[in-house]
């Protein structure tokens, strides 16, 4: 599992490289206040080309390569092509990068319902708690759906903040 700070420390490193990206997953939940625990960071990003440029020099710093693969595949500008799941294991933990979600909704479909947060001295686009929310939902998974109450329960609280 990815300690506060490598996650801090991938976020950082898909910035410095200018990376186009939305933090999706309960990582999401959690920057948002859910008292939450995650084991990955979880990020939907621009599919357009140069994005993925940026992105693939990003991941090879980082040494990223296909988690379960016992080639130890690293990701090519093929691979981050798909809308698919890229599920990666690197130098600072797992990380799955995802060119879509939710049936299909890209970087630029989300782009909308993310808000811009300060994680530690930068931006970083975070998909909202009300995005997320029906995300988990549409999933449908047990694990999705165990943690529907706490991400509401930090939605209604949010809501409430003057």
């Amino acid at each position: 599992m990815p300690h506060a700070t490598e996650t801090l420390a991938l976020l950082r490193l898909l910035h410095r490289h200018g990376v186009d990206f939305i933090v999706v997953g309960m990582t999401a939940g959690v920057l948002q206040g859910a008292p939450l625990v995650t084991f990955d960071l979880d990020i939907v990003y621009s599919r357009e080309p140069d994005n993925l440029l940026r992105l693939l020099a990003a991941l090879s710093e980082i040494d990223a390569r296909f988690r379960g693969d016992d080639r130890r595949l690293r990701p090519n500008v093929s691979h981050l092509e798909s809308e698919g799941h890229k599920l990666l294991e690197t130098k600072l933990g797992d990380l799955d990068a995802l060119g879509a979600i939710d049936n299909g909704a890209s970087y630029d479909v989300l782009l909308p319902d993310s808000i811009l947060m300060d994680p530690g001295g930068f931006p970083v686009h975070v998909l909202s708690l009300g995005r997320l929310i029906g995300v988990k939902e549409r999933a449908g998974r047990p694990k999705d759906l165990a943690v529907l109450p706490v991400l509401r329960t930090t939605l209604e609280r949010a809501a409430k903040k003057p």
